[in-house]
């Protein structure tokens, strides 16, 4: 790399533990989720000509998602928590200068998988912790990495992803797949960006445990002045795009959810359904099966399925699934499985037609794999972590700038509203949903516009905190 005026180097980290309740319950797969832990990280940097400033990153330690298992809830939160204070620690003594793609693509190659190594031989429980985990817990220094660049050097971080600031192409980080005439040099991520809209649709989840019917009603739903069954939550916030989680494992009731949510939908005028299956299913005929039931029994909601996202396991490299006979139905999207983009080029040769970015695995990782994807030919869509507070901003600003099938999954209005009223106050249109679309127009100051300054949310004391000593550009 040819250093610039522009690099930074991290001289101090502090890591904060924000917890959040859900409204409702929201079930991931096999498991509910009632509670979860934010992320929340402050990164100091400094330039080549000594100027500093702070970036702020944050992320849901969404327990049930990142490390499906055996073990108790409780075992698995307290083991993200203390990783991600060793993290802390390993982002304040990391010595690597450049633009945050390039510290940030070095830091997960030369530091992350080793500490995840180290940290699960020291741990007594004879699971592991994978990486998927350690992936979301290092997103939220990650994140806080390219906001602070953007502070530093008084500029949106989207205006930064070029030639003018990053010291290598795309070829230093990226491989095409063999069989694709496609070259990364030369290029930047700016070259795979769109204009970003100000407006997006917002895609609603309907998880398994959503009311549908007023019948289903007990009694103990929240009287909180929020929606509880999805007709009034359409009606509200006007919405177009659903997404319907599955079971899975039950192809009957997974067919009658559909069948259900798609009249409702129909009924209320809403554009567009997707199903997720969260990684449970094990064979291409149990999708096949249903899609193709749909197809001759209610034709209408099949028309609106715009793509099926992740119904195989997670671990793509120990389930290699040929899923073209899924994609020949309906556009195929990688979501758990696409921790990069070496596996989504895996995931292409196994038949995968799209990729569901998160910033929860990382801002530089969810950049690169865009870019490899859309080079080659892959669909897009950038999915939630149930994001609320600052982890809904990073988030929205990636399905504005890479394009996606159709706007951008956002949920954590549904299930923890009040968690993000301090932010709500600076930047309203973000975590209120109006006539089916979120707004991000107020998102134009530099970092990821969080205007930080203006939020008014006291924080718990920080969990760590450090001030490096070292010396700093040796």
């Amino acid at each position: 790399m040819n250093p610039k005026d522009t690099d930074i180097q991290v001289v101090g980290t502090s890591l904060y533990f924000l917890p959040v309740e859900t409204r409702v319950p929201l079930k991931f797969g096999p498991e509910t989720l009632t509670f979860v832990t934010c992320s929340r990280v402050k990164i100091t940097v400094i330039d080549r000509k000594g100027n500093t400033a702070e970036g702020w990153g944050e992320t849901p330690l969404s327990v049930q998602w990142v490390w499906p298992g055996t073990l108790s809830y409780q075992e698995r939160h307290d083991a993200l928590k203390n990783f991600s204070i060793q993290l802390a620690e390993a982002w304040a003594d990391f010595e690597f200068t450049g633009h945050p793609m390039e510290i940030g693509h070095t830091f997960q190659e030369t530091k992350l998988k080793s500490m995840l190594k180290n940290f699960n031989s020291k741990r007594n429980d004879s699971e592991a912790m994978p990486y998927l985990a350690a992936l979301v817990c290092c997103s939220a220094f990650d994140i806080a990495l390219h906001d602070a660049y953007g502070m530093v050097h008084g500029l949106p971080v989207y205006k930064t992803y070029n030639s003018k600031f990053m010291n290598s192409d795309l070829s230093h980080f990226l491989t095409p797949a063999d069989d694709a005439d496609v070259s990364f040099a030369g290029k930047f991520p700016e070259d795979f960006f769109v204009e970003p809209s100000q407006r997006m649709l917002a895609w609603h989840l309907v998880g398994g445990k959503d009311l549908i019917d007023p019948d289903e009603l007990t009694g103990r739903e929240p009287d909180d002045g929020y929606p509880v069954l999805l007709r009034d939550w359409i009606r509200r916030d006007g919405l177009k795009c659903l997404k319907v989680k599955l079971r899975g494992n039950d192809s009957q009731w997974d067919f009658d959810r559909l069948v259900k949510v798609g009249q409702i939908a129909i009924e209320e005028n809403v554009d567009w359904l997707t199903t997720d299956f969260n990684c449970t299913v094990t064979d291409v005929v149990y999708v096949n099966t249903i899609l193709d039931r749909l197809m001759q029994e209610y034709p209408r909601i099949y028309g609106m399925i715009l793509y099926v996202e992740q119904p195989f396991p997670y671990d793509l490299e120990s389930n290699l699934i040929d899923v073209h006979s899924v994609s020949a139905r309906k556009p195929l999207f990688m979501d758990e499985s696409c921790h990069d983009w070496h596996l989504i080029k895996l995931g292409r040769k196994l038949g995968w037609s799209g990729v569901a970015l998160k910033t929860c695995k990382t801002q530089t990782g969810a950049i690169l794999s865009a870019c490899w994807a859309k080079a080659h030919g892959m669909t897009l869509m950038v999915q939630d972590l149930t994001n609320p507070m600052l982890a809904q901003i990073p988030h929205c600003l990636l399905a504005a700038h890479v394009g996606t099938i159709a706007g951008v999954e956002t949920n954590g209005m549904q299930f923890y509203p009040e968690a993000s009223l301090p932010e709500a106050e600076v930047h309203p249109g973000i975590y209120k949903r109006r006539n089916g679309e979120v707004d991000i127009s107020t998102l134009n100051a530099p970092g990821f516009g969080y205007c930080i300054g203006k939020i008014k949310r006291s924080l718990p004391e920080a969990a760590l905190e450090i001030h490096s000593n070292k010396k700093v550009f040796l």
